[in-house]
């Protein structure tokens, strides 16, 4: 992310500062394994399992009416004159199994926050997708659809677009900068084809052609959902780099490949991680692979 790659690399109390005591980085350690503690106790409920992730992090949830849904997030804005990373949740408990839709897609192992949780950036938000950790009772279009065939629909994407918005308004003239993990990695690909103003995209095990990845898992086709690799053209400028773990049996990295080479290579390329499943422990790579350099080849500039 440009100049401030470093400051995600450095644990600090009040998430501004490059100078870190070895008091506060003790500190910060302390209350993540403390965390870690309180997170095996909350393995039944998803929202305290989330707020325990995040606690340590500071960042606070919040609610944001966008579009045709109210949203979860989970926010942490310190620094108005700096960049702010947005992090999208994946598709969550969409299913129960192969053949039986979940009656709510709120993820039990909230994956996208892992990451944001770990990025010690001044501005970092976690947005959750559409009927995710919000009460249903504050949603009343939520809908099976919404999780399962439609969770990349128009509305969908242009409800997560709005509250991109909403939040890129707090850091007025600031860069912004998108990852999404698994579908959020879809998501992710369609809201910076909508901009003009996103500075870089990551996706982390991104289900970036779900028309393939469902041939892949013999599952039926989503046609009111836009696909991400439909846009590879449009976002073809924005520097953007796309993991994918040699272990992931959901989306393989074949999926990743494709999608690279729609973008082309000038801006997009792929970062292919050892070891590591779809449902992996990204978060604990996640410092050292944010901090990789996120960069268009010498001669491409985007604005």
């Amino acid at each position: 992310m440009g100049t401030g790659v470093a400051s995600h690399l450095e644990p600090s109390a009040d998430f501004e500062s490059g100078h870190v005591s070895a008091y506060r980085v003790s500190r910060w350690l302390l209350s993540l394994a403390l965390a870690l503690l309180v997170l095996s106790g909350c393995a039944g409920d998803p929202g305290l399992h989330a707020d325990a992730l995040a606690q340590p992090a500071a960042l606070q949830r919040e609610q944001v009416s966008a579009g045709m849904f109210v949203l979860t997030a989970y926010a942490r804005i310190t620094r108005s004159d700096q960049p702010l990373t947005i992090y999208i949740e994946g598709d969550g408990l969409a299913w129960r199994n192969r053949y039986e839709p979940s009656d709510d897609p709120t993820p039990t192992r909230a994956l996208g926050l892992s990451l944001a949780a770990v990025d010690r950036s001044a501005n970092v938000v976690y947005l959750a997708r559409p009927c995710q950790f919000t009460p249903m009772a504050d949603n009343p279009r939520c809908a099976v659809p919404y999780w399962t065939g439609k969770r990349f629909a128009p509305e969908v994407v242009a409800s997560m677009d709005a509250a991109v918005t909403h939040y890129a308004a707090r850091v007025p003239g600031q860069q912004l900068h998108l990852v999404g993990y698994s579908g959020g990695g879809a998501i992710a690909v369609l809201v910076a084809a909508r901009r003009s103003d996103i500075a870089s995209l990551r996706t982390v095990a991104g289900n970036l052609d779900h028309e393939a990845v469902n041939r892949w898992h013999k599952v039926s086709s989503m046609p009111d959902s836009l696909n991400p690799i439909g846009v590879a053209a449009q976002v073809a400028a924005i520097p953007q780099i796309h993991f994918s773990g040699t272990d992931d049996k959901i989306v393989p990295t074949a999926i990743t490949r494709s999608f690279v080479n729609a973008a082309g290579h000038t801006c997009a390329r792929m970062q292919v991680v050892d070891g590591l499943s779809h449902e992996g422990d990204w978060a604990a790579h996640w410092p050292q692979l944010l901090a990789l350099p996120v960069t268009c080849q010498s001669g491409v500039h985007h604005d």
